[in-house]
Protein backbone atom coordinates (compact mmCIF):
# COMPACT_ATOMS: atom_id res chain seq x y z
CA UNK A 1 0.00 0.00 0.00
CA UNK A 2 1.71 2.93 -0.92
CA UNK A 3 1.83 5.81 1.86
CA UNK A 4 3.39 9.37 2.48
CA UNK A 5 4.05 9.98 5.80
CA UNK A 6 4.79 13.71 6.40
CA UNK A 7 7.25 15.49 9.43
CA UNK A 8 9.21 18.77 10.12
CA UNK A 9 6.30 21.47 10.69
CA UNK A 10 6.29 23.38 13.74
CA UNK A 11 6.19 26.82 14.86
CA UNK A 12 8.55 29.32 14.09
CA UNK A 13 9.08 33.03 14.03
CA UNK A 14 8.97 35.39 11.04
CA UNK A 15 12.45 35.16 9.21
CA UNK A 16 13.28 31.76 10.56
CA UNK A 17 13.55 28.42 9.10
CA UNK A 18 12.14 24.64 8.79
CA UNK A 19 12.46 21.38 6.89
CA UNK A 20 9.68 19.22 6.03
CA UNK A 21 10.37 15.51 5.16
CA UNK A 22 8.22 13.17 3.13
CA UNK A 23 8.96 9.54 2.84
CA UNK A 24 7.15 7.33 0.29
CA UNK A 25 6.81 3.59 1.39
CA UNK A 26 5.22 1.15 -1.31
CA UNK A 27 6.30 1.96 -4.18
CA UNK A 28 9.35 2.53 -6.52
CA UNK A 29 9.99 5.91 -5.64
CA UNK A 30 12.79 7.21 -8.05
CA UNK A 31 10.05 6.62 -10.82
CA UNK A 32 7.52 9.78 -9.51
CA UNK A 33 7.39 12.78 -9.57
CA UNK A 34 6.72 14.84 -5.99
CA UNK A 35 5.50 17.11 -4.80
CA UNK A 36 4.75 20.57 -1.74
CA UNK A 37 1.11 21.75 -1.50
CA UNK A 38 -0.44 23.95 1.23
CA UNK A 39 -3.58 25.20 2.20
CA UNK A 40 -4.36 28.07 4.79
CA UNK A 41 -7.63 28.51 5.97
CA UNK A 42 -10.57 30.03 3.83
CA UNK A 43 -8.19 29.31 0.94
CA UNK A 44 -7.80 26.86 -1.74
CA UNK A 45 -5.22 24.37 -2.00
CA UNK A 46 -2.03 25.27 -3.83
CA UNK A 47 1.31 24.59 -5.43
CA UNK A 48 4.54 25.26 -3.37
CA UNK A 49 6.69 23.26 -5.01
CA UNK A 50 7.77 20.29 -7.22
CA UNK A 51 10.36 17.55 -7.99
CA UNK A 52 10.21 15.64 -11.08
CA UNK A 53 11.74 11.87 -11.59
CA UNK A 54 14.69 13.57 -13.27
CA UNK A 55 15.45 16.01 -10.42
CA UNK A 56 13.75 19.15 -12.28
CA UNK A 57 12.43 22.01 -9.75
CA UNK A 58 9.62 24.15 -10.12
CA UNK A 59 8.23 26.61 -7.31
CA UNK A 60 5.42 29.02 -6.49
CA UNK A 61 6.43 32.82 -7.30
CA UNK A 62 5.64 33.47 -3.58
CA UNK A 63 8.30 31.12 -2.26
CA UNK A 64 11.39 31.49 -5.05
CA UNK A 65 14.44 32.20 -3.66
CA UNK A 66 12.98 30.87 -0.01
CA UNK A 67 11.97 27.45 -0.35
CA UNK A 68 13.92 24.57 -1.67
CA UNK A 69 12.69 21.33 -2.64
CA UNK A 70 15.12 18.22 -3.33
CA UNK A 71 15.06 14.51 -2.67
CA UNK A 72 17.00 11.20 -2.31
CA UNK A 73 15.69 8.53 -4.38
CA UNK A 74 18.03 6.15 -1.28
CA UNK A 75 15.93 7.17 1.60
CA UNK A 76 12.50 7.32 -0.61
CA UNK A 77 12.55 10.86 0.63
CA UNK A 78 11.48 14.37 -0.74
CA UNK A 79 12.62 17.24 1.25
CA UNK A 80 11.13 21.00 1.28
CA UNK A 81 13.53 23.53 3.10
CA UNK A 82 12.27 26.46 3.86
CA UNK A 83 14.30 30.06 5.08
CA UNK A 84 13.04 32.95 5.46
CA UNK A 85 9.33 32.28 6.33
CA UNK A 86 6.59 34.78 6.54
CA UNK A 87 3.55 34.91 8.37
CA UNK A 88 1.62 34.04 4.70
CA UNK A 89 3.51 30.99 4.91
CA UNK A 90 1.38 29.28 7.77
CA UNK A 91 -0.77 26.79 6.47
CA UNK A 92 -0.74 22.62 6.00
CA UNK A 93 1.32 21.52 4.26
CA UNK A 94 1.21 18.60 2.24
CA UNK A 95 3.38 16.24 0.32
CA UNK A 96 1.98 15.21 -2.84
CA UNK A 97 3.53 11.72 -5.02
CA UNK A 98 2.05 12.23 -8.79
CA UNK A 99 2.55 8.79 -10.34
CA UNK A 100 3.40 7.71 -13.75
CA UNK A 101 -0.18 7.57 -14.57
CA UNK A 102 -1.02 10.72 -13.14
CA UNK A 103 -2.97 9.93 -10.18
CA UNK A 104 -2.25 11.94 -7.36
CA UNK A 105 -1.67 10.42 -3.08
CA UNK A 106 -1.15 12.86 -0.04
CA UNK A 107 0.68 12.84 2.71
CA UNK A 108 -1.33 13.48 6.15
CA UNK A 109 -0.35 17.42 6.37
CA UNK A 110 1.59 19.11 8.53
CA UNK A 111 0.62 22.24 10.16
CA UNK A 112 3.23 25.42 9.83
CA UNK A 113 3.13 28.52 12.14
CA UNK A 114 4.90 31.62 11.20
CA UNK A 115 4.64 34.35 14.19
CA UNK A 116 4.88 37.79 12.91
Amino acid sequence: QLQLVESGGGLVQAGGSLRLSCVVSGTIFRLHAMGYYRQAPGEQRELVATITNGGTTDYADSVKGRFTISRDNAKNTVYLQMNNLKPEDTAVYYCNLRSIVGYDYWGQGTQVTVSS
